[in-house]
This record gives structure tokens, C-alpha cells and sequence, in this order.
């Protein structure tokens, strides 16, 4: 056993329906993977290649827990976003192949310090427990639509991603090789907004599950 110097980190996990926890080694975002909302970001969806950008694990607020508002800001938006559990990993992998290193899914909020986004990406997210993908298959098509206080401010089709789950893996592992434990948030559709404290959201990933998060 090592003899570490301070205390190791704590393992950061997310509930698995049925039962178990997954637990996170890296956070990946893909950027404006939706076209409508890579335009109302001011960017063409037709030229740009996928981007990613890394988050710490313990930035995962879990279980529909209220997420404090971040202090240093003043206009956080909201990111609804399906999920990509990698379950087992890989160097280079193959499109036709990508969904075989996929253990599940869930529903994801990526909360976006949009008035510091440019200095810093600094965010805090939230997730809802993973669903294996041998009980909810691999969605391609489907409802992801999110609500603040009841009424609808995003709402798409999981068929509107510019890269699928299988060409984001697949580019992904290309830059970096993925080991279990990853999470890949996939991409947000247009209509991101400014919350505040108090607000509440609920956003649904159909075939996938809810999530619900207050600000506080």
C-alpha cells in the first residue's frame, strides 16, 4: 500500500440504476455540437471539427442535489446535455465500433459561467445516475428538452447532433486514449439562458431519464 504523503482524493461516483456506483476518472465536453446552438454561439456548425474541453471530477454535483450559485458571476447558463459513460477504453477507436466502450447514460446539466467563459472555463455541473446501456440501448434519436421553473427554454432531438456518440468517441480517442471511468458530455441544443438563485430546472434525455436541479 503507498505511503502517501496527505490524504488521497476521494473517488468520485456517480448511482447506477439497478444499483452500483460508476466511478469518474475525467470529465470531457464536446463544444456547439448542435448546430442551432453552435450559431447562436456565432460559430459555423458546417466547418468547425468537434472541440473538447476537460472538468474536475468533484465538480459533479449528484442526485438532484441544489447546486449553490457560483460566486465571480453574474450570468450562469444553463447546458442541458445526454451523457456518454465510457466503460471500457481505448486508443484510435474505430466509428463502427465506439459503442462498444460505452457503459451507459444519463442526463447531464453543464452550468457555463458565460460572462467569464472567456478567461476561464470554470463551470459547475450536475448529473442524474447512469443508465446501462444494456437497458436503454444507445440513443440516437429521441427528446432532450430542459425546463426553468416549468417553462421550456431548450428543446431538440438527440438526431440533431452534428457528431454522433460513435464519431465522438471515435475522434476523441484520437486525441487522448480513453479509460473507464470517462464521462462525455455530448453537446447542448440552442436556447442556453441566464439562471438565478431560486430558479429550477428539470430537463428530460428521452430513453435516458430526468434530471432536476435548484439553485441555491
Amino acid at each position: 500500500m503507498a505511503d502517501y504523503v496527505i490524504p488521497p482524493p476521494a473517488t468520485v461516483s456517480v448511482p447506477v440504476v439497478g444499483g452500483g456506483e460508476f466511478p469518474v476518472r475525467r470529465v470531457f465536453c464536446v463544444g456547439r455540437n448542435y448546430a442551432a446552438h453552435a450559431r447562436e454561439m456565432g460559430s459555423d456548425p458546417d466547418r468547425e471539427p468537434p472541440f473538447f474541453f476537460m472538468k474536475p471530477a468533484d465538480a459533479l454535483v449528484l442526485n438532484d442535489a441544489d447546486m449553490p450559485y457560483p460566486s465571480q458571476t453574474k450570468d450562469l447558463h444553463h447546458e442541458m446535455e445526454m451523457v456518454v459513460a465510457i466503460g471500457t477504453g481505448g486508443k484510435d477507436i474505430p466509428v463502427d465500433g465506439a459503442l462498444n466502450h460505452v457503459y451507459g447514460y444519463a442526463c447531464g446539466l453543464d452550468m457555463t459561467r458565460r460572462d467569464i467563459q472567456n478567461q476561464a472555463k470554470k463551470e459547475v455541473r450536475t448529473d442524474r445516475a447512469i443508465v446501462p446501456a444494456t437497458k436503454c440501448g444507445h440513443p440516437a434519436k429521441g427528446l432532450i428538452e430542459l425546463k426553468v421553473n416549468g417553462k421550456v427554454t431548450q428543446t431538440s432531438d438527440l438526431s440533431m447532433l452534428i457528431w454522433s456518440v460513435s464519431e465522438t468517441i471515435s475522434y476523441l480517442s484520437g486525441l487522448v486514449e480513453l479509460a473507464p471511468g470517462d464521462l462525455i458530455y455530448s453537446g447542448t441544443p440552442e436556447g442556453v439562458a441566464a439562471v438565478k438563485k431560486g430558479d429550477v430546472m428539470e430537463g428530460v434525455v428521452e430513453g435516458v431519464g430526468t434530471i432536476r436541479c435548484r439553485v441555491v
